[in-house]
């Protein structure tokens, strides 16, 4: 009985990281965006160390040079920057541009909300 109960413990400790394991943030950027520089200046040194940049940490790519290969995009992106959560390699919602501080983080929540990615969960 106690070996199950270990196994159990374990298990309990494993999943919560095994269902984040292949969620993130890609961000799709491109040289000379003004809006990208503010985003830069504004969040990038913040969100690492959000529980969302736990949840989904943030993956860039060049708008003009190759997409990621291992995500399904709902549709193509055509403005920078554009905000894709990702899980599982699918497209689970989209930010497109940057909005501003103030409304990234509300607009980042729907996206995980709907997603339904436990925040909570990541502290």
């Amino acid at each position: 009985m106690r070996l199950i109960w270990s196994s159990f413990l374990a298990l309990l400790l494993v999943l919560p990281l095994a269902a984040r394991a292949d969620t993130f943030l890609l961000m799709a950027e491109e040289h000379g965006c003004p809006w990208c520089e503010q985003w830069d200046e504004e969040i990038s040194h913040i969100y690492p160390k959000t529980l969302e940049g736990k949840v989904a940490p943030l993956r860039r790519f060049d708008l003009h040079s190759g997409w990621p290969k291992n995500v399904t995009f709902d549709r193509p992106v055509h403005f920078t920057p554009t905000f894709v959560l990702v899980v599982d390699g699918v497209e689970k919602g989209r930010i497109e541009g940057y909005p501003g501080e103030d409304f990234f983080w509300p607009m980042l929540s729907i996206l995980f909300e709907r997603a339904q990615l436990d925040v909570g969960a990541a502290g």
